[in-house]
């Protein structure tokens, strides 16, 4: 089974915020680091991307026929995705210990593990 793994930034520290990065060691920086390479190179994992901050999206809806914008998400998100990768997996068991390798997950986000399905 295939599984979608979103990651929730909640009040983690990333390199995108200086001030919140700089509060964890040089030693934590760089296994922040070395953790996400080694969830990249695990067999069944499909690499994803990293997400720009929500206040960086545009939302969009039809109405009436009508494409209507708007900047930013469309309601204020607490734990906003700052990241994704797919995992192939035999079971929900083995992408709930993979989810909990995510740094994310032990640094004040969590990463929600949702199964695909095939349309």
């Amino acid at each position: 089974m295939q599984y979608m793994m979103l990651i929730h930034q909640g009040d983690t520290p990333t390199p995108r915020s200086p001030e919140a990065w700089a509060m964890l060691s040089e030693d934590e920086q760089q296994a922040v680091y070395a953790d996400y390479a080694a969830i990249n190179q695990t067999p069944g994992v499909t690499p994803g991307k990293g997400l720009d901050a929500p206040e960086m999206a545009t939302t969009v809806r039809v109405q009436d026929g009508k494409t209507l914008t708007t900047d930013g998400p469309f309601v204020e998100i607490k734990e906003a995705i700052g990241g994704y990768f797919l995992f192939e997996a035999d079971d929900l068991d083995a992408a709930i210990a993979l989810a909990a390798r995510v740094p994310a997950a032990r640094l004040g986000g969590a990463v929600e593990v949702r199964p695909t399905v095939e349309w």
